[in-house]
């Protein structure tokens, strides 16, 4: 597998007292869509400033497309477009003198750099935008901005910290769709909080907590590990049949009920167990009860779940994972001490 990103150990502690990435080891195919994820203070973007060479590591060692990282590592630089969270840009400026001097910078000639960013502030939709000021642009207008400046010399990897942070729906709907576009010729990390924003474009996911990689691999393998079968009946009826038909449906072999609220009924199938032949059955109590049923969702491979668990299960079991890896060695691979 040809690898984008790889980290070994990679250790980032400021100050001999604040601990910021913790032996993170990583590794992010090429052409993959990958996200970074965690609550905010994890690590994310410190790792993306590891990986750029703006800060130098206390432990470890990182590679881009098998070069390494470091302050004086510019040509690693040069393969990565970065767009941090909420971008500082040149205010007095205009967006086409801002992508012309990025340009520049880029040492990109004339007849490639003009073209474009041309090309790139229509496919960020700010053309009718070209004759304001940048300290008059919306929250919205500086993200698309910031992510024409990150393609301006077309690099191969793509780090966005935080793309929708603070974008309106349709702003973020825009980024969403374009980072699935460019996943198709790019590999793309984006480092977030918002956990539907990974469910929607990521291919791969991470899960850093307290600068710890607690998992990292194909998304359909987080959710698979962490799968439950379970489903959410939306019903309606007095509350005493509904806790009623919640007692029969417990009673029932391979099944654990309860009703949630007033209208939910919250349905668990042991693992094993026919899901359609346990469901059908009680289906039929909620019939038989006389309650009226609006909707069935399954809960099973649910995005913020998995998420939820993993993190609880790094809170329950960290002083065991330290145990297990100094007998084992560091290398074991994340969330395998947890499982």
């Amino acid at each position: 597998m040809s690898l984008a990103i790889r980290t070994e150990h990679l250790t980032k502690i400021y100050g001999g007292k604040v601990i910021a990435v913790n032996d993170m080891s990583l590794q992010v195919p090429a052409g993959s869509i990958y996200g970074l994820l965690g609550p905010n203070g994890a690590g994310k973007t410190t790792t993306l400033r590891l990986l750029l060479g703006l800060q130098t590591p206390t432990a470890g060692k990182a590679e881009v497309f098998g070069h390494a990282c470091g302050v004086n590592a510019t040509g690693v630089r040069g393969m990565i477009g970065f767009l941090p969270t909420h971008p500082t840009l040149p205010g007095h400026l205009r967006p086409v003198e801002y992508l012309e001097l990025l340009g520049k910078v880029c040492r990109l000639p004339a007849e490639v750099r003009k073209p474009r960013l041309t090309s790139l502030l229509r496919a960020v939709g700010l053309l009718d935008a070209t004759d304001q000021r940048i300290d008059t642009f919306s929250t919205g207008m500086r993200t698309r901005l910031g992510i024409a400046a990150s393609l301006m010399a077309d690099p191969p990897l793509l780090l966005w910290d935080e793309p929708t942070a603070g974008l309106d729906p349709a702003a973020r709907r825009f980024t969403l769709d374009l980072i699935r576009d460019l996943g198709k010729t790019r590999t793309i990390l984006v480092a977030t909080h918002i956990l539907s924003d990974i469910d929607q474009i990521c291919d791969h996911v991470g899960v850093m907590y307290e600068g710890r990689m607690i998992f990292s691999g194909p998304m359909r393998e987080m959710k698979r590990r962490l799968q439950r079968d379970e489903y959410i009946l939306e019903v309606e009826g007095p509350p005493e049949t509904l806790s009623a038909a919640a007692q029969r449906a417990d009673q029932l072999p391979d099944v654990t009920a309860r009703a949630a609220d007033q209208h939910t009924l919250v349905v668990q199938v042991a693992e094993g167990a026919s899901r359609a032949a346990a469901l059908a059955k009680v289906l039929e109590l909620v019939d038989v009860g006389g309650l009226t049923l609006h909707s069935v969702q399954s809960a099973r491979n649910d995005t913020e779940h998995a998420y939820l668990q993993l993190l609880q299960e790094d809170q329950a079991h960290g002083f065991r994972r330290f145990e297990y890896e100094k007998r084992h060695g560091a290398d074991a691979g994340p969330g395998d001490s947890a499982s």
